[in-house]
């Protein structure tokens, strides 16, 4: 992250991006708004717009999606279901949500491509990483689907991995909390927020930030992650001029 985003030239003060190229992970929930299923296209219009801003920035901008308004393959599959197979569901959940964004980026004069990490030809290019860096230097946004197109691994995963691979500055995750707590502000009212915490002392605290797979991921390939709440969606704009909002994880 930059030191500041505010730069003075001839008295007056401009905004530059405090990033680059960063990777947002939007949760499918989110995605649904109040209503906790299906799509709140009123809500996802609201996104769009504030990543059309940051696009106009210069800011280079990757979207993974989950999939958690459809289908949650743990949580929904539970032990009904083969854990592969119920993981399967979820990626295409994910897919459905990234051609949704997608359609409501381009109504708002965004130029996207979605890629996928399981192949689908006839409705999305198959995930290159060439072809994706490609896509962001030109100004378009990619949106990443399927997660990493294997089981056993979350969304949060799939972003941490798709950060390294097109080597994003930051990895801006938007979540229904404003930052990392020291416990669940719902249960417990002393929990107090952190500005900044080390990923370290996330997976020896054990706190719902990501999953261990996840945190341990970003902490190995020293990407920071800004975590924030979606609730506004200018809260991403926010985030990519520098301004401090939610809680940066990042190394000792």
């Amino acid at each position: 992250m930059e030191q500041s985003y505010h730069i003075r030239q001839g008295g007056s003060i401009m905004e530059n991006p405090a990033y680059k190229r960063v990777l947002l992970k939007i949760s499918g929930e989110a995605l649904a708004g109040d209503a906790g299923r299906g799509l709140n296209f009123d809500f996802i219009g609201q996104v769009a717009q504030v990543i059309k801003k940051c696009v106009d920035q210069g800011v280079q901008v990757g979207v993974v999606v989950g999939g958690g308004n459809f289908w949650r393959g743990l949580k929904d599959g539970g032990d009904r279901m083969e854990r592969t197979r119920a993981d399967h569901m979820g990626m295409l959940a994910t897919a459905i949500n990234a051609l949704a964004v997608a359609d409501v980026l381009e109504q708002n004069g965004v130029d996207v491509r979605v890629q996928t990490a399981i192949e689908m030809k006839a409705i999305a290019e198959p995930y290159i990483r060439s072809r994706a860096t490609r896509h962001l230097e030109k100004g378009r946004v990619v949106i990443f689907g399927c997660g990493t197109g294997n089981p056993f691994f979350s969304t949060d995963t799939a972003a941490v991995l798709r950060a390294a691979e097109i080597d994003a500055d930051v990895i801006l995750l938007a979540k229904n909390i404003d930052g990392v707590y020291s416990a669940d502000p719902k249960k417990d009212p002393s929990a107090v927020k952190f500005d900044t915490i080390t990923y370290s002392e996330v997976l020896a605290r054990r706190l719902q930030v990501m999953d261990s797979t996840a945190t341990s991921l970003s902490m190995d390939n020293k990407i920071p992650v800004l975590l924030f709440a979606l609730a506004e969606p200018e809260n991403i704009y926010r985030a990519v001029m520098g301004e401090k909002i939610g809680t940066v994880i990042r190394g000792e």
